[in-house]
């Protein structure tokens, strides 16, 4: 079996893939005040507890917390005896990575390109929505044009939270209308209809560039709360595509 841990500002997402599938996931909060210790025992104790401990041959990790990239590097070697492969610029991928500076890609990026690459049709544009909200565009060569980075919802909330003295904290869901008729309703609509506007006006600009119509892949913690509120249909949403790259960046990469 092979665990994949992705690395998020936010959460920590732990797979454990049996052949081609997930037949496990767990989601952890991404805390680098944690010590390596700390991280190996919950890892530890999550296999112990789903009886897969002894099955896990090897580990795969992206992360875009370089500290916690470290950290969890040295758990996994520490409890699981296992020295994991992590993910970077200079791994073998199933796309080209056609950028400026292909060390400034991050692994959860390079993830989801090649995931699109090796899944679904190209060209294609992937939308993932956590603590921020990329799109990731390859064309039809397999090449990984790139694309957008933009603060995601929950950045959005906390900021207006945090730079504003009366708007409270608030749970990202569905606005009731556009026009919002109290502040809830309207800190929502900002955000979350805003997003969408944003999504779907960058589509259009990918695309127009692109010279042609891409398959739509969403994935991200907060993707079924836009997704479903879009008028362009998105042609896949896929909740695992990251880890389901990390599988595919570790099969390319590893020791035969």
């Amino acid at each position: 079996m092979l665990l994949a841990i992705d690395i998020g500002n936010t959460n920590t997402t732990i797979g454990i893939f049996d052949d081609n599938s997930i037949i496990k996931k767990y989601s952890i909060a991404s805390d680098q005040l944690k010590t390596s210790d700390e991280y190996g025992i919950l890892v530890y104790n999550l296999l112990i507890s789903g009886g897969e401990l002894e099955k896990i041959k090897s580990v795969v990790i992206s992360s875009v917390v370089p500290v916690l990239e470290e950290t969890v590097s040295i758990a996994v070697l520490k409890y699981l005896k296992i020295t994991p492969y992590v993910i970077s610029h200079k791994s073998k991928l199933p796309v080209k990575t056609d950028l400026d500076e292909p060390k400034e890609a991050g692994a959860d990026r390079l993830a989801n390109a090649s995931a699109a690459a090796v899944l679904y049709k190209l060209p294609a544009i992937v939308i993932d929505i956590g603590t921020a909200t990329t799109f990731d565009v390859i064309d039809g060569n397999k090449n990984f044009k790139g694309g957008i980075i933009a603060p995601g919802p929950l950045i959005q909330a906390k900021s207006l939270s945090k730079f504003t003295s009366k708007l409270p904290k608030l749970r990202i869901e569905a606005p009731k209308n556009c026009i919002g008729r109290n502040t809830i309703d309207a800190m929502l609509s900002g955000i979350v209809t805003g997003h969408i506007k944003m999504i779907e006006g960058m589509i259009e600009a990918c695309e127009k560039e692109l010279g042609e119509h891409a398959q739509i892949i969403g994935t991200g913690g907060l993707s079924n709360v836009l997704f479903d509120l879009m008028k362009k249909d998105f042609d896949y949403i896929n909740p695992d595509l990251t880890l389901s790259g990390l599988k595919i960046i570790w099969e390319l990469n590893r020791e035969k």
